[in-house]
């Protein structure tokens, strides 16, 4: 039986990030703020059968935690169908299914996503003002999002995060009500700095409002304090309030703190290439490779020996940092 993954840096690996689709019915302009994208082919992206045959092959790998992203993963008519088979991994070590979306789709399907072996959700809410949430989104359907979230706390979907990217200019103002709908809520509340992933290439440093600033901004209404757990590999900063109010604060800050030394993720776009980094400028296409007929045993060899290249960091803040052929539509979370 093959080790676990581990990367020429001795990282485990053991989250994996699965893009079901590059398709969104969102148009975020730190992501697609040129209309519809360059789509991957039909044939292309991966079948809902070879996505659960890739993931029993990582969990063997020892793949903890899946976590299922895209562009919208709901856009799938398969997605109840996806999470039914991927749930059965737990049998074999999965710990942690989990889902990344927009909420739009939430309020009449977050039962069917807990029915069919959810564990838990992100959802994506970059304003709590009506104008300011159509500006960054390019659609106006606040409402329906929140609707979203009560329907997933209702399904039992917890617990349950909220991600907001905070861009300078746009709801940076916006920090401190945030924070106050986590306590209202009891939800945990992500902020994560505006990082270079837009198909539009416009991302500027200037717009990125640090994760020191975001504490700041929240502690100026709710003082926070560090959460005394081990942070490990995760992505967020993690703190509660003071005061013992229900909730949560992460601030995740790769573009001013970067994390990279205990990274370990791998991702899988939609189309079948396997990226060793958000940032990475290559792909190694895993579809290939399964479509070509390769046994179970080449197909390991081929992740291992792709993981092996997973570089040592990303490369924002060096003067050479390439930007990505390819928006974080096609990526994944």
């Amino acid at each position: 039986m093959p080790g676990p993954l581990r990367d020429s840096y001795n990282r485990p690996i053991r989250d994996l990030r699965v893009s079901l689709t590059d398709r969104c019915n969102f148009r975020c302009f730190y992501c697609l703020p040129h209309g519809e994208p360059p789509m991957a082919e039909k044939e292309q992206v991966l079948s809902y059968e070879e996505i659960e045959y890739v993931c029993d092959i990582f969990t063997e790998l020892g793949i903890e935690k899946i976590r299922l992203t895209g562009g919208e993963p709901m856009m799938r008519r398969d997605i109840e169908q996806i999470i039914f088979k991927l749930a059965q991994l737990k049998d074999k070590g999965l710990k942690d299914l989990a889902l990344t979306t927009n909420g739009y789709f939430l309020p009449h399907r977050a039962h069917s996503l807990k029915e069919a072996g959810l564990d838990r959700i992100t959802i994506s809410l970059d304003s709590l003002k009506r104008d300011v949430f159509k500006q960054m989104t390019g659609v106006d359907v606040l409402d329906r999002v929140m609707e979203g979230i009560a329907a997933a706390k209702e399904a039992g979907l917890d617990p349950i995060k909220i991600n907001a990217v905070i861009v300078r200019g746009h709801n940076e103002d916006e920090v401190a009500d945030f924070a106050a709908f986590a306590r209202e809520h009891d939800v945990k509340m992500r902020f994560i700095e505006f990082m270079p992933l837009d198909s539009g290439h416009d991302w500027n440093r200037e717009d990125v409002v640090s994760g020191r600033e975001i504490r700041q901004r929240i502690e100026e209404r709710f003082p926070l304090e560090p959460l005394d757990v081990a942070r490990g590999s995760e992505t967020s900063s993690r703190y509660r309030f003071v005061d013992g109010a229900p909730g949560e604060i992460g601030i995740i800050a790769p573009v001013t703190e970067p994390f990279c030394g205990a990274c370990s993720r791998i991702r899988l776009t939609s189309d079948g290439q396997i990226r060793t980094c958000l940032f990475s400028t290559l792909e190694h296409s895993l579809r290939d490779v399964i479509r070509d007929g390769a046994s179970r045993a080449e197909t390991i060899d081929f992740i291992e020996s792709v993981v092996m290249k997973k570089e040592p960091r990303h490369y924002i803040n060096d003067p050479g940092f390439v930007t990505l052929s390819r928006s974080m539509s096609f990526i994944g979370g």
